[in-house]
């Protein structure tokens, strides 16, 4: 009950409202507010995880026709509490158009990762990657290539197993297992978790508010994630 009592108090103190969307770079937020974006495949959850961050069901647009988000869509949060006590800050969620959507075009497929990446590789803000995975099924040919290309790029990233609910207790601990040693192993942290049920989601707000408020490092590269409880 304390944790329950917890989270709600956390939630509590967030608040969030739509930024904006970008077709291109330069319509990319200029405050330099720190950024976590959140990719994975068409129809893993993204929408879905983000509203229920965000503790909100009509945040961001859920359907069930994979390849709806087209752009890069941009959530700001204010008053989320920084690990250790030290204040308040803002940051922005960031929801980036998924990929593997068998049904659409080349064209439109491609279209959808070339501003996917632009944004990756061009925003100096992004504190985080938040890779979502269907904790159903096994990482699939795509799944990979974005790991060994977030890994390649150097960009900080944890790894999202949406949907664990549908698994039993013991199937769960066992999908973690393997995507810990697998997919996961390059991950900053693996976290389960529900988007409908709210399993891990305040766990992963930690993740997130450890990674976006850490304090810049002496060599001024890029910001280090912390562990699942927002602390070193």
């Amino acid at each position: 009950m304390k944790h329950d009592s917890r989270a709600r108090s956390l939630r509590s103190r967030r608040q969030v409202a739509f930024a904006g969307s970008a077709a291109d770079p330069a319509q990319f937020p200029k405050d330099r507010l720190p950024e976590v974006a959140f990719l994975g495949r068409s129809n893993v959850g993204k929408s879905t995880l983000l509203n229920a961050l965000a503790g909100t069901r009509g945040l961001a647009r859920v359907s069930s026709a994979p390849g709806r988000t087209r752009l890069v869509n941009f959530f700001r949060m204010t008053g989320v509490p920084k690990p250790g006590g030290r204040g308040q800050g803002d940051l922005y969620l960031v929801d980036l158009p998924g990929y593997g959507y068998a049904k659409a075009s080349r064209e439109v497929r491609e279209t959808f990762e070339k501003i996917a990446v632009s944004y990756l590789l061009g925003s100096t803000a992004l504190r985080l990657c938040v890779f979502i995975v269907d904790a159903r099924h096994e990482p699939g040919e795509r799944d990979e290539a974005l790991r060994s290309w977030l890994d390649h790029h150097g960009l900080p990233w944890a790894l999202a197993v949406n949907k664990i609910d549908a698994l039993s207790k013991n199937e769960a601990r066992a999908r973690v297992a393997a995507l810990e040693a697998g997919i996961g192993q390059t991950a900053s942290t693996v976290l389960p978790v529900s988007a409908e049920r709210g399993t891990g989601v305040e766990e992963l707000w930690n993740a997130i508010r450890g990674a976006a408020f850490e304090p810049p490092s002496p060599e001024g590269g890029v910001l280090a994630t912390r562990g699942p409880d927002g602390r070193c």
